[in-house]
């Protein structure tokens, strides 16, 4: 007999796997989800069913862990150095989009 994915949930919940997630309490965000393309969408979640994750995502990861570091920055020097970090990945990102541009007009 096989369980129905209500009933794996319920079970996994009792054990606690879900106990200490990311965000665990806070409402998700999907506008962004929402706002993109059907398309688009479907070939992210592919991508992440393999376990891939595209580079302008990764730069979008990694300036959010940078600005959360920031937060508990005290250092000037230090919060320097992650702000020029933080500048460089924005740079960088903001170049990966305006050639998906490009590329997409023509």
């Amino acid at each position: 007999m096989t369980k129905s994915i209500d009933e794996i949930i319920r079970d996994a919940i009792q054990r606690g796997e879900f106990d200490n997630l990311a965000n665990k309490g806070k409402k998700l965000n999907l506008d962004d989800y929402f706002n993109t393309p059907e398309d688009v969408r479907l070939g992210y979640s592919i991508l992440k069913n393999a376990d891939y994750l595209p580079e302008e995502v990764q730069v979008l990861k990694d300036i959010g862990e940078l600005q959360d570091k920031l937060v508990t920055i005290t250092l000037d020097d230090e919060r320097k150095k992650i702000i020029k970090e933080i500048e460089a990945l924005r740079l960088k990102y903001n170049l990966q989009m305006e050639r998906y541009q490009r590329q997409a007009r023509h």
